[in-house]
């Protein structure tokens, strides 16, 4: 007899859940320095419109295909058309890079906040960034202990352990970044980080190439911060009831997900520029840079403890969403426990993380293509995997199980009303498969 498949318990449960796989470190490690490396409001721009145009119609269509078939990624891409599992096992690696790499970062910030437990600021934060980055050892307990943690929650299930969580972390994040924020706004000169973030420079493009890498970035951006192209929709779609509202919920998952990318860039570019400093300081702008913030402004400890609980927040909520694509599998395909997927997928990943992280350190020097592992592989995820993802998404919908299946699931049988097939049919059909291989092309101009 086939075991019965689990279920959110709610579709609060499942939308708390699916923003928060959306709401991560995404949004509140990555979406501050990418922007501020393309030109602040110019890239904020690009990536609204690609949210709108290529996010939010790749967004429902894997979630209905998920739906469809209560299937993990791949075999409910196998499920639609065998031909066609490798769209899911393109979604599957993504999600197994994402995560090797991710948990490094998850270890990071839980450094972060026990240094800030036992003691008042970080002197001389970028040698200490560089210093504990660099160790053989201790980065990697503390990636342990973020990747053991995330393994808890998954191994607990869908509606008692995912759900739970994600439904007490989301508004606790929620509330940490609008105090942050705000305590941002108020500092002398951080209306120079507010006019950056929002008033484009459009004087900042000089050729049809930096258009393309901005879109690029932007895009990339998108699909990152969406859990797009990796599996995760598909994957927590097929948990979902035949009656849920998935247009509903594939325009609150966005607009959750950009609310928090936009209040980050506000607690952070803002204290950035006030302090003059440098906005486009890349993956370590919130370990090398805020710590100097931290350290000069009032109850800076506080702020800075507040601030690191809020990433491990964002980190968790999608650190179990990756996981989750990857243990589903072994799930579904192999009939294996959840405690022991869980648990299996955890030691992979571990292992894969030790190269991620000593390649700040032990394998600092050993280079692929000129990048170091965790170069190499934020590379191959955002750039290659996810995208490429995406777009043989969008021809498996579109042309494969064919718009109106879609539609069909979209509608729950006709429960609900779905006012722009058409714009949907012509987005996934033409305009996001046209753009993504587009900005390809004119990104290597």
């Amino acid at each position: 007899m086939a075991k019965r498949r689990e279920q959110w318990s709610s579709n609060f449960g499942f939308l708390m859940a699916a923003a928060g796989s959306a709401v991560g470190l995404g949004n509140i490690w990555k979406f501050p320095y990418v922007a501020g490396h393309n030109g602040g409001a110019l890239f904020l721009i690009f990536y609204i419109i690609i949210l709108v145009v290529i996010g939010i119609p790749i967004l429902i269509a894997e979630m209905s295909v998920g739906r469809a078939t209560h299937l993990n990624s791949i075999d409910a891409c196998k499920k639609i058309n065998p031909k066609w599992a490798f769209v899911g096992v393109i979604g599957f690696l993504a999600s197994f890079v994402i995560m090797s790499y991710y948990c490094v970062i998850g270890g990071w910030v839980l450094k972060y906040i026990a240094t800030y437990i036992v003691t008042d600021k970080i002197n001389n934060p970028a040698t200490f960034f560089n210093e504990f980055c660099s160790s053989s050892i201790e980065p990697i307990v503390w990636l342990f202990i973020f990747i053991a943690i995330t393994a808890l929650i998954v191994m607990n299930g869908i509606s008692n352990g995912i759900e739970r969580i994600s439904k007490i972390f989301l508004p606790l994040l929620f509330l940490f970044i609008i105090i942050i924020a705000i305590n941002s706004l108020l500092l002398p000169g951080a209306s120079k980080g507010v006019k950056f973030f929002f008033v484009p420079d459009f004087t900042d493009i000089n050729s049809a190439g930096d258009v393309g890498k901005i879109f690029l970035s932007a895009l990339g951006q998108v699909f990152f911060s969406l859990s797009l192209g990796m599996g995760t929709l598909i994957t927590y779609g097929s948990y979902l009831d035949k009656n849920a509202n998935i247009p509903k919920n594939a325009v609150s998952i966005p607009v959750l997900d950009t609310l928090i990318a936009i209040l980050a860039g506000l607690a952070i570019l803002p204290a950035v520029f006030a302090y003059d400093l440098e906005p486009g300081a890349g993956p370590g702008l919130i370990f090398q840079v805020l710590p100097v913030v931290f350290a000069n402004m009032p109850f800076g400890r506080f702020i800075a403890i507040l601030f690191f609980v809020l990433v491990f927040f964002a980190a968790i909520t999608s650190a179990i969403s990756l996981l989750e694509v990857v243990a589903a599998y072994f799930i579904d395909h192999k009939n294996v426990s959840r405690n022991a997927a869980a648990l299996g997928c955890s030691a992979g990943i571990f292992i894969a993380a030790i190269f991620v992280s000593l390649s700040f350190g032990a394998l600092g020097g050993f280079k692929v293509l000129g990048k170091n592992i965790f170069d190499l592989f934020t590379t191959l995820t955002d750039k290659i995997l996810m995208p490429i993802g995406g777009f043989l998404m969008c021809i498996l919908v579109g042309y494969v199980w064919g718009i109106p299946n879609m539609l069909k699931e979209i509608s729950s049988n006709g429960l609900y009303k779905f006012r722009y097939k058409t714009a949907i049919s012509a987005t996934l059909k033409y305009i996001a498969p046209a753009l993504i291989l587009t900005i390809f092309v004119v990104s290597f101009l």
